[in-house]
Order: C-alpha cells, then sequence, then structure tokens
C-alpha cells in the first residue's frame, strides 16, 4: 500500500487509488501518517479533527471516522483484515504498517538523509538522487487537512526540508560547473523565498558565471533595499561577501572541484 502525503492526500494499492475525502478523513490519515506507525493519543487525535469544535461526543465521533477510514484502506487491500491497519493501541490509534508499506514523505526523509551523507563524494549519483526525491512532491501539504497543531508542524518540517534538497543540489550543480542547469529553477525560488538567503547567493553565482554580472549585482540591491524596507535589516555577512566577489570578479566564484 502506498500513501501519498506530499501533495493531494492519497492512498493506493493493486492498481486501485482512493482520494481520502472529508476534512476528518483527511486529518484523521494524515496524523496516523506522520507519525509513521506510533500511536496518537485519542486526545491528540481529537485536537486534530476538531481543535477547540470538537463536538461533545468526539470519542464516539472519532471511533466512527476511524471505522470509516478502516473500511476505505481494506477495499484497497482486502487480504488484510478490515481492523489490522488502523490498529488500536493503548490510549489511542497507529498505522500498522506492513514491510511493503510505503509513505512518500518517510521515503524522501530516509533519502535525504541518506544522500547528505556522501553526496560530496560521489555528487552526479548524489544529483540524480536528489532529483527523484524532490520528483515525490506533487505540491505542499495544505488544505483542512493541516489545520491542527501537529500536522501543521510536520508540513514546516517538511517543506523545510525540501527547501534544504533543493540548496544541496543546487550547490552540488554549482561545483559541476553547472550553471545554467539550474538557472531558471534558482530564479524561481529565489522570488518565491525572497528571504531564504541561500537561494540569494546562489542565483547571483549561477548569474556570474553565467556572464551577466550587472545582472547579479542588480539583483543583491534589490534584495538588500527588500531586506532594509521590511525588515529593517540588510544581508547577511555572507551574502555580501558573495556581492563583493561578483563585482571585484574573484576568483573565488570560479568552480573550484
Amino acid at each position: 500500500m502506498q500513501f501519498s502525503v506530499l501533495g493531494s492526500l492519497a492512498v493506493s494499492a493493486h492498481g486501485r487509488r482512493s482520494s481520502i475525502s472529508g476534512r476528518c478523513q483527511e486529518a484523521l490519515l494524515l496524523t496516523l501518517l506522520i507519525n509513521e506507525g506510533t500511536a496518537v493519543a485519542v486526545g491528540t487525535l481529537i485536537e486534530e479533527l476538531w481543535g477547540p469544535q470538537a463536538p461533545r461526543n468526539a470519542r464516539n465521533a472519532l471511533q466512527a471516522h476511524v471505522s470509516r477510514l478502516r473500511r476505505e484502506l481494506h477495499r484497497l487491500e482486502p487480504d488484510r483484515p478490515e481492523g489490522s491497519i488502523v490498529a488500536r493501541h493503548g490510549g489511542g490509534y497507529r498505522l500498522k504498517l506492513a514491510p511493503a508499506d510505503e509513505i512518500d514523505a518517510t521515503v524522501f526523509m530516509t533519502g535525504l538523509r541518506d544522500v547528505r551523507s556522501w553526496c560530496h563524494s560521489r555528487r552526479d549519483e548524489a544529483v540524480a538522487r536528489l532529483r527523484e526525491l524532490l520528483s515525490l512532491w506533487c505540491g505542499p501539504l495544505s488544505g483542512a487537512a493541516v489545520e491542527g497543531a501537529m500536522c501543521r508542524a510536520a508540513a514546516a518540517h517538511y517543506e523545510e526540508s525540501r527547501l534544504d534538497a533543493l540548496e544541496l543540489l543546487f550547490d552540488l550543480e554549482l561545483v559541476e560547473n553547472r550553471h545554467e542547469t539550474i538557472l531558471s529553477e534558482v530564479r524561481e525560488l529565489a522570488a518565491m523565498h525572497p528571504l531564504r538567503e541561500r537561494f540569494c547567493e546562489q542565483l547571483m553565482i549561477a548569474l556570474y558565471r553565467s556572464g551577466r554580472q550587472v545582472e547579479a549585482l542588480d539583483y543583491y540591491h534589490r534584495l538588500r533595499r527588500r531586506l532594509t524596507g521590511e525588515l529593517g535589516t540588510g544581508p547577511s555577512a555572507t551574502l555580501r561577501r558573495t556581492a563583493e566577489a561578483v563585482l571585484s570578479h574573484s576568483p573565488l566564484l570560479t568552480v573550484q572541484r
């Protein structure tokens, strides 16, 4: 059974796919998925599903939603007993994952940790693996299912890890002198995350190496004005040093393997 979290919430098995519908069903499944088989207390599940607007019979309502989710998962994989996937455990519920089950967020996070351990010695392989992992993303975690505190924290953690993976990818591509390959990608991300200075630095380096020194400096000055206007602060020391290196045609900006 494959669980998709990185984008629209969905479950598939044996060629059958289910887009879990209904805010409470989505929140229930997402909460269980982000805990990766660890039991989640009933009180926590109620908080994630309803927050301060929990119904008076919240425990019964939760049990009904668990039963509904069990039936849907059993429909996708009828060879497994209906109650075996979402299992009662102590004072809560957990997703009982089989060895063949797969959560895309877990695959992404585990893969990213693995790549970090060897990426600088096998750069081309690391670039290919990072692009493979990033292709798991169909969009950010969003919508009503992410209203609870636990799901919001998980969504933020996954998104931060995605951006970290992109920064690492661009670093590796720059070391391999593939600045033109990433230029459009890093430009788009720098525009989407203007206060994330690593993307800004990578964009300046890619522009400079592409023979666009003036554009790199113009981007830096626009960013500096934005930081001053919105945050009352200037660029970091690292970004200032990069701008100075661009201005002086520093050899530090050339490819160093």
